[in-house]
């Protein structure tokens, strides 16, 4: 039945994209699927448990984050037209010794605080043009994301999904037992409308009074000022709760919150809010730091700047930053 379906390889065949940039996505794909193979064996492959170790936001690791780490680097690093990686768990980007082509940046193990418990967790990455005729540096890193060339992630749940986007447009491709890549989902569109949200209730009293206001305003149901009924969902890893805004709508909001006042959110900017602010945005939705200003528009500081997140479908994005209390929802 796969043969019915037009191979990932033959999809980057198509696109009107730069050679090395097929390449660049293609190396991408295949250490995707070594990931799977690795999350699908859990325990077996030794991939369960801390890693004893921290990154650079002091966060424990799992065994899985530094594996998956480890693995895509190497790829990446091997990969002709990529010039250097920058990841959520290393300090510094690291260089490939070569010029011009791309530079990579991801998110290995999203919600890798999943994998103990056999839920879904994904890989995010984002693809940048590198300087021509000199190494990269840090600063190249630091350009925002309306320069992303590309972006994509795979989600690994009850099946495998890689979403990808490169000159326009949003595709699926789902991951058959051979380890190939089949175009299952060619044109992605997230609807206008939805009545459900993705957030963390449990923070719920460390959110800006406008954050409260228009989730209490959706529990509110028919008889409440949106008159309609809501549904909650919440996977705890941004990849899968943003998969599914894209597979059938929804909002997907990780706000500002009390707990770090200095900061603007919690995500990281290049390695979560980027990439998917960027499919979001190509599937007609709307990506925000706060229901106003995009997340493709925010430069960033440092590798591992962070942004407050409200991203999915585009008439739900309009009613947050409408909630009454207008500015406590940019409150950073």
């Amino acid at each position: 039945m796969t043969a019915a379906y037009p191979t990932l390889d033959d999809h980057l065949a198509g696109q009107d994209v730069p050679e090395a940039l097929k390449v660049v996505v293609a190396a991408i794909a295949t250490e995707c699927v070594a990931i799977a193979g690795v999350v699908r064996l859990g325990g077996l492959a030794g991939a369960l448990g801390l890693a004893g170790t921290a990154n650079v936001q002091d966060e424990e690791q799992k065994k899985l984050d530094v594996m998956t780490n480890d693995m895509l680097t190497e790829r990446l690093k091997a990969c002709q037209p990529v010039a250097a990686v920058g990841s959520e768990e290393m300090d510094l980007i690291e260089p490939t010794g070569r010029t011009g082509g791309y530079l990579v940046t991801f998110d290995p193990l999203d919600g890798s605080s999943n994998i103990d418990i056999n839920a879904p967790v994904g890989t995010i990455f984002s693809i940048l043009p590198a300087p021509e005729g000199r190494a990269p540096v840090e600063a190249d890193f630091l350009i925002g994301g309306r320069k992303q060339v590309g972006a994509g992630y795979a989600v690994y749940g009850a099946q495998t999904m890689l979403v990808l986007t490169l000159s326009g447009g949003v595709t699926g491709f789902t991951l058959d037992a051979q380890g190939r890549w089949h175009l299952t989902n060619p044109d992605i569109v997230v609807p206008a409308d939805t009545k459900e949200f993705a957030i963390n209730m449990s923070n719920r009293r460390h959110w800006a009074p406008a954050v409260r206001a228009y989730i209490d305003d959706c529990l509110a149901g028919k008889t409440g000022p949106r008159g309609k009924d809501f549904n909650m969902r919440w996977v705890a890893a941004m990849v899968a709760d943003v998969h599914r805004v894209l597979m059938r709508g929804g909002v997907f909001l990780y706000p500002w919150d009390q707990r770090e006042p200095d900061r603007p959110g919690k995500l990281r900017l290049l390695y979560e809010g980027a990439p998917m602010a960027l499919l979001i945005e190509r599937a007609g939705g709307k990506a925000t730091t706060d229901g106003v200003t995009p997340i493709l528009d925010v430069i960033p500081r440092n590798l591992h700047e962070r942004c407050a997140v409200a991203l999915g479908s585009a008439n739900e994005i309009d009613a947050y930053a409408g909630t009454p209390a207008g500015n406590d929802l940019r409150q950073v």
